[in-house]
């Protein structure tokens, strides 16, 4: 991977890790399913007026993905967040889409694994299962399977990204949020009636307003138009593993904000799981340093 592309991959995985902090002061004022909904709606407008819908992926595979995105994987991270899963532990099993990614690549587009990438998604898979395992008091067992299905969802949208590589990824990722839209605000009235849109009625807080449009406009358009764009660029095995710089972001962040605090072992898996991203990585270069020696 160029170094500029890197360093891109690297600033949207920080921006997602404090994502979850964004998301969970939106749930302080907002429905979480309407929360959800509103982010796609300003994902989608006012850029589709501007914007024409990409020609070269199916409409099929645009729904797909926009229904994947939007209600498989956000929707779902914000219903375990409003059961109960803190910011920080969420960000960290969200990751584990990074090895459903690089596994059903393989399986799909018959990607190679190598055995330094072996050796750090075990090391990663270890750092995360020592984390969770030393967390008390912050989620369930129901959180924790709906994080999960939601980090098989994102690695299901990585899939799509990689079969039709959409030449403009903006128009991507706004088109796909028309489709994510009325699915979320259906499920919004399905679950909760017209409560929550009355409550909106009345006015939302400035918190609230910000919370969106960093959801909208920083994580989604700007940070997935890049993700994507890396996904379409490289190999899976060389992007997915950035994402677990995600929950070293995400704690970091739910601590400065909510004062989230965890015990050592809990750091000494993120230090596994640092280890596990460098092997990703650092292999390639190691591999040409290897190749130019010899």
């Amino acid at each position: 991977m160029k170094l500029a592309d890197l360093i891109l991959g690297v600033l949207v995985a920080l921006i997602w890790g404090s994502n979850f902090s964004v998301i969970e002061v939106g749930l302080r004022d907002l429905d979480p399913f309407l929360l959800t909904g509103l982010r796609f709606t300003f994902t989608a407008f006012p850029l589709v007026l501007f914007l024409r819908r990409p020609r070269d992926v199916p409409v099929a595979a645009l729904a797909g993905y926009g229904v994947l995105f939007g209600v498989g994987l956000w929707w779902v991270v914000n219903l375990a967040m409003a059961k109960g899963m803190s910011p920080g532990l969420s960000s960290l099993v969200l990751q584990f889409s990074a090895f459903f990614t690089v596994l059903l690549s393989a399986a799909v587009f018959r990607e190679r694994i190598r055995l330094p990438q072996w050796v750090g998604m075990l090391l990663a898979a270890s750092g995360l299962i020592l984390v969770i395992s030393h967390v008390e008091g912050t989620s369930t067992t129901t959180g924790i399977a709906l994080v999960l299905l939601a980090a098989l969802s994102w690695s299901a949208c990585n899939l799509i990204v990689k079969r039709h590589k959409p030449a403009d990824m903006i128009a991507f990722v706004a088109w796909s949020s028309v489709f994510s839209t009325p699915v979320l605000f259906t499920l919004t009235y399905a679950v909760h009636g017209s409560a929550p849109f009355q409550a909106l009625g009345h006015g939302v807080s400035w918190r609230a307003t910000g919370s969106v449009l960093f959801q909208a406009y920083v994580t989604t358009v700007f940070g997935y138009m890049v993700w994507n764009n890396l996904m379409k660029k490289y190999p899976a095995t060389s992007v997915a593993p950035l994402s677990l710089i995600v929950p070293v972001s995400g704690i970091f962040t739910s601590y400065l904000v909510f004062d989230e605090r965890f015990e050592p072992a809990v750091w000494g898996g993120i230090v596994v799981m640092l280890m596990g991203v460098a092997c990703f990585v650092l292999a390639p270069y190691f591999r040409r340093h290897v190749a130019a020696v010899a």
